[in-house]
C-alpha cells in the first residue's frame, strides 16, 4: 500500500502521486523512494524529517525538479512538471519554486541586492524592477541596510538570509530548504528559523524544509517522517527521539 500524506482546506500547491526513485548501484537497483503520496497545501509550514540516507534530500530534489522521478508524477499548483524536459522544468521551477540550500550558493563576486535579484534577471525582468523587488525582500529578511556587500563581507546568518530573499523574490508557491539552518551556530539557526516562520505566515508561502534540527521540527505545524523510503505524518514522540 503506498503512503497518502494530505493536509487542510487549502488549495493544494505541491503534490506528488506514486512517486518512486532509483538508482542503479553496479547490478544491483537500489530504491531509495517508494510509491509516495503527499500534497502540500498553500501557507503550510511543513518539516521533513528521517534518518541520514533515508532519502529526504532526494525527495526534496524531485519535488523541486533538481530531479526526475523514476516513476510517478509531481504537480505544481496542478500542473505535471515531472515529465517536461530540462528547460521548461527550470522555467517551472523559477516561476513557482524557491529553494534554500545548507550552504547559502550566492555567487561571491555580486552584491547582497545582485544575487537576489538574479532568479528576476533570468526571467528577463526590467532591471529597475528586479531591482526594486530585491531591495525590498532584502528589507523583509532584515537586510535593508546591506545591499551593497558581497557574501564575504556578510556573517553566516546574514548570507542565509540573502538565500531566503533570493528564494522569495520570485513569489513562488513553495519555498523548500534542505538543511537551511544546519551549517548555523544555535543563536543564529534560531534567528534563521523565526525568520522563515514570519515570512511562511505573512507572505502566506509554503515552506516544505528538510532538517536534522529537533528545534525546528518542533517549531512547524506539521512533520512527515522519511523511513525506508515510504513518508508518513510523524507524531510528537517521532521528533523527541533524537533523530
Amino acid at each position: 500500500m503506498s503512503d497518502d500524506v494530505h493536509h487542510t482546506n487549502n488549495p493544494i500547491v505541491l503534490e506528488c502521486r506514486d512517486l518512486s526513485k532509483s538508482f542503479d548501484e553496479g547490478p544491483e537497483q537500489i530504491q531509495v523512494l517508494k510509491a509516495i503520496n503527499f500534497s502540500l497545501a498553500r501557507g503550510d509550514f511543513a518539516a521533513i524529517i528521517g534518518n541520514s540516507g533515508s532519502g529526504k534530500t532526494t525527495l526534496l530534489h524531485l519535488l523541486s525538479g533538481l530531479d526526475t522521478p523514476t516513476s510517478g508524477a509531481i504537480l505544481i499548483n496542478g500542473r505535471d512538471f515531472s515529465s517536461l524536459n530540462d528547460k521548461d522544468r527550470g522555467i517551472v521551477r523559477n516561476r513557482h519554486i524557491g529553494f534554500v540550500y545548507q550552504f547559502h550558493h550566492l555567487l561571491p563576486e555580486f552584491s547582497a541586492l545582485e544575487n537576489v535579484g538574479m532568479p528576476l534577471l533570468l526571467r528577463n525582468e526590467a532591471p529597475a524592477e528586479v531591482k526594486r523587488r530585491a531591495a525590498e525582500m532584502l528589507e523583509r529578511v532584515g537586510l535593508g541596510h546591506r545591499l551593497r556587500h558581497k557574501p564575504s563581507e556578510l556573517s553566516g546568518g546574514e548570507r542565509q538570509r540573502v538565500a531566503i530573499a533570493r528564494a522569495l523574490v520570485t513569489e513562488p508557491a513553495c519555498v523548500m530548504a534542505d538543511e537551511p539552518t544546519g551549517n548555523l551556530d544555535v543563536h543564529t539557526a534560531k534567528e534563521i528559523q523565526k525568520l522563515m516562520h514570519d515570512l511562511n505566515r505573512s507572505l502566506n508561502i509554503s515552506f516544505l524544509i528538510v532538517t536534522h534540527d529537533l528545534g525546528l521540527a518542533q517549531q512547524v505545524d506539521r512533520v512527515v517522517k522519511m523511513e525506508d523510503g515510504h513518508l508518513s505524518e510523524a507524531d510528537r514522540e517521532s521528533l523527541m527521539s533524537g533523530l
